[in-house]
């Protein structure tokens, strides 16, 4: 259950071993973000790291409480680090990088601001002028052409991790392994707008890439079978009209008023 409270942007970052990453990106989001009129967390969910990762995380939440962590008991995936982060976001619109330092926090106020003025629920980015070998462009390319042609959807670029979206996104969201790869889709599968706006991206100069053609390439096209049959088979709806029913919370609300515990 997501827990919405006075903080209007949970930024979430899943890192893997990316000691010389921590301090320059978390330098990086604080410098933007502290420019930008609105309160904030970054939640960096610590997926199994064997590096000195935790222990820069620890210092950078004590230096700077904006800066929250949860660290796994051991590497589990992107999947399953980015839900960690999401079932502890406390803001209104949740926003998602990558922790290699390739995506630029500097679009994160021009994302939220086109989420703020467009009737959208979901703004994701496609990256202009990838910076990334020639091997990950192919891999991409086939991967969305793919994904697209199975599912009907037609996200240009879903592997893109940096984007914006409203938190009440979350709310029934399918989880399962592999669903990094195709999270604009999942949300705008439960029916929610989305759309795709140009963003920067940077080479990669510090620390190695934790994801090659075998875990990138064919796990994913199998995964796209399994989001084509649940986009098939899930069951989703909306209430058109209904009389006053009661809920759980009424229900707890017409108890404790009649022992005389609440007054109305």
């Amino acid at each position: 259950m997501v827990i919405r409270g006075d903080t209007y942007l949970s930024i979430v970052v899943p890192v893997k071993d990316e000691e010389a990453n921590i301090e320059p990106l978390a330098s990086e989001i604080t410098g933007v973000l502290d420019k930008w009129e609105g309160s904030w967390e970054c939640i960096w969910v610590d997926d199994g790291s064997t590096d000195s990762t935790l222990s820069l995380l620890e210092s950078l939440h004590a230096l700077d409480e904006r800066h929250q962590f949860i660290s796994l008991d051991r590497n589990y995936g992107q999947s399953t680090a980015l839900m960690a982060g999401f079932r502890h976001v406390r803001g209104k619109v949740v926003a998602t990088l990558d922790g290699d330092g390739q995506n630029d926090p500097h679009d994160i106020p021009r994302l939220i601001e086109i989420l703020e003025r467009e009737d959208v629920d979901v703004v994701n980015g496609i990256r202009r002028k990838r910076r990334d070998s020639l091997v990950r462009k192919v891999c991409s390319r086939i991967g969305n052409w793919f994904r697209n042609m199975v599912t009907g959807d037609n996200i240009k670029d879903v592997g893109c991790s940096i984007r914006v979206f409203r938190s009440e996104c979350l709310d029934g969201l399918m989880v399962f392994e592999g669903m990094h790869r195709f999270l604009p889709t999942l949300i705008k599968m439960r029916g929610w707008k989305a759309v795709e706006v140009p963003v920067n991206h940077r080479m990669r100069i510090r620390g190695k890439t934790k994801y090659g053609i075998s875990n990138r390439l064919w796990v994913g096209l199998v995964d796209t079978f399994f989001v084509r049959w649940m986009r098939r088979r899930m069951i989703d709806y909306r209430i058109k009209e209904m009389s006053h029913t009661h809920n759980v919370r009424d229900l707890y609300m017409m108890y404790a008023e009649k022992k005389g515990e609440y007054k109305r």
